[in-house]
């Protein structure tokens, strides 16, 4: 089941969005709990609720939908964020915290249906695993969890949200096998698009600041793959 929150202060919208999602779950044959919110705080408050995907108003009284965005992003890597704004201003902050899309206000059904499949999508890629040898046996990483990966000479260090892991291993075998969400920035450095925060000419901005070394004669490359990543703005 996916569980979906609206959050927008304007009732009418809340029930139109609530009915349109409920049409998509029909359609695409998925079950859905959705769970609605007046603003912001009611969502904090409401802190016993973790949806998959959430539709976010942007333009609310008290605390706008981008700080909350920003609040959720402190705790949770893996919901999918869709912004619903009459205004466009903001698309660009929208990469800060890896918002899955920006939806313009009236939300058009088909828009809504492509945007919430794409998320559907997100959150099947997010529970894919990666089995990793380490010295005390087999474990099993998940791969939405990878933020990079970084050599040393036979070994590599996965490094998790909460977690670093050793194994050796060639980093080439593992970014085959995660495919096109990492991106080779360095001999030494894989790294996962959707933790990046922004790329410069020198270097690979993750998240919360941590910074990886960036090759120059890849940099249009990565920068290519960085775009395609977050080609649904």
């Amino acid at each position: 089941m996916i569980n979906i929150a609206i959050c927008d202060d304007e009732p009418a919208e809340v029930a139109y969005l609530n009915a349109l999602a409920r049409e998509w779950a029909t359609e695409r044959r998925t079950p859905i709990k959705t769970t609605a919110f007046a603003n912001a705080e009611h969502f904090i408050v409401g802190g016993e609720i973790t949806p998959d995907i959430i539709l976010l108003d942007i333009q609310m009284g008290g605390m706008d939908g981008m700080n909350l965005a920003r609040h959720i992003r402190k705790g949770n890597a893996a919901m999918q964020i869709i912004f619903i704004t009459g205004y466009a201003d903001y698309i660009a902050d929208g990469y800060e915290v890896d918002a899955l899309h920006y939806l313009m206000k009236p939300v058009e059904k088909e828009r809504l249906f492509a945007v919430l499949d794409k998320a559907a999508e997100r959150l099947d890629k997010e529970e894919e695993t990666l089995a990793v040898q380490t010295n005390d046996g087999t474990v099993r990483v998940r791969v939405g969890d990878i933020r990079y990966i970084e050599a040393f000479a036979h070994y590599v260090h996965i490094k998790c949200i909460n977690e670093t892991i050793e194994t050796r291993a060639k980093i080439s075998d593992l970014e085959d096998a995660l495919g096109e969400a990492f991106v080779r920035c360095h001999c030494s450095y894989l790294v996962g698009l959707r933790h990046v925060h922004r790329i410069t000419k020198n270097d690979v901005v993750l998240e919360g600041g941590e910074v990886i070394p960036l090759s120059r004669r890849v940099y249009n490359e990565v920068n290519r793959a960085f775009i395609k990543y977050y080609s649904n703005f």
